[in-house]
């Protein structure tokens, strides 16, 4: 009941934005807006303020807004307020602004998250690992690493970073065990691994695992603005570093992408694991919907935007029988790619184990 819950408002959330992106650049452009809709599908509630209706759909896996001219089904008369009757300028910016919203929302949401308090995983040894330095040295579980060469560690995070790129000589740690400071030169295990775009490379390993100490960490609105400024731009650049690997094909579109299967999972345990969680799983969705969305294929925003800039090259609109041909085979790419997606997340999260082990039964 949780996991559905928080999907349902995770998904509104992002949709809502989206579209409400879409909505005010529409609207400070002049164009009017006929439809805005939660979910696809039947209707389950309307309410219309002005030029527009506003419902709520049966399916709450997406969202829309219905644009006065912005069909070739539609006769375009040239009215100021169509969409077509505008500009590829103001048109871009009407599409451009969807993803934008997203974007920015995802940079409010972890900037929140930094003000109202991040949780850490402290610096505290929870288990040691067989043939490793770090049990053989004497390390203990419940001991706290609190600097390695002279760097201050407070969380696990900093840790990992230090001791995994310290792959040549020893490395001093200080170590506080109860009331007492320990220090110890230890020379870290080196092995190769690969990293989560599948490239190799070689990093130290000291054989610990942290413990479930887990603290509440409170920035300035300064502080949190600069780290949720960080935080976005290395997960947009992680994103498209990813789905460059997937199209020269070193990284696998089933084990990278999740769908709405893993989402709902995910936000399942998010939050389970408490509201703040949640609003961390829901600010690096809607950056990664940003990002997804203003890629350069038919159907959507990205594909959109695609036709405007070949409009302006050419100086002249792209046929709508090609951009509805296109716009088809978009479509059944990402028909393709859905069915992959929710096949690699039932595969993933174990949930084909399950189905088969009722029929067993």
């Amino acid at each position: 009941m949780l996991s559905t819950i928080a999907f349902i408002f995770v998904l509104s959330v992002l949709i809502i934005a989206h579209e409400f992106g879409h909505f005010i650049a529409a609207k400070r452009s002049g164009v009017k807006v006929e439809k805005f809709s939660l979910g696809f599908g039947p209707k389950l509630l309307g309410l219309k303020r002005g030029d527009t209706e506003y419902m709520i759909c049966a399916v709450p896996l997406g969202g829309y807004i219905k644009m006065a001219g912005d069909s070739f089904e539609e006769k375009i008369t040239g009215q100021s307020w169509e969409f077509f009757s505008k500009s590829p300028g103001v048109r871009a910016r009407i599409i451009f602004a969807g993803p934008l919203l997203n974007y920015i929302l995802g940079f409010l949401l972890f900037c929140l998250v930094f003000m109202v308090g991040n949780p850490m995983v402290t610096s505290k040894v929870g288990e040691l690992l067989d043939g490793y330095p770090a049990k053989a040295y004497g390390i203990q579980k419940g001991d706290r690493i609190i600097a390695i060469d002279g760097k201050k560690i407070d969380y696990w995070e900093n840790l990992i970073d230090v001791v995994h790129n310290k792959t040549e000589g020893e490395m001093d740690l200080t170590i506080k065990r109860g009331d007492s400071v320990l220090f110890l030169k230890i020379t870290p295990k080196v092995e190769e691994k690969k990293d989560i775009f599948g490239s190799t490379r070689k990093i130290a390993l000291l054989g610990v695992i942290p413990s479930d100490e887990v603290v509440t960490v409170k920035y300035d609105p300064l502080s949190a603005v600069y780290l949720a400024a960080k935080k976005v731009l290395l997960l947009t650049q992680m994103t498209f570093k990813a789905l460059f690997y997937i199209i020269i094909g070193k990284m696998s579109v089933k084990e990278s992408v999740t769908g709405p299967v893993g989402i709902f999972i995910l936000t399942g345990k998010a939050a389970e694991l408490g509201f703040i969680y949640l609003l961390q799983m829901m600010a690096i969705l809607s950056t990664s919907l940003a990002i997804f969305n203003v890629l350069p294929i038919p159907v959507l925003d990205g594909g959109h935007m695609l036709f405007i800039v070949i409009e302006k090259l050419r100086r002249k609109a792209v046929s709508p029988r090609v951009q509805e041909i296109t716009n088809q085979a978009g479509m059944y790419v990402l028909i393709g790619l859905m069915f992959l997606v929710f096949y690699s997340d039932f595969a993933k999260f174990g949930i084909f184990d399950k189905i088969f082990g009722i029929f067993k039964k």
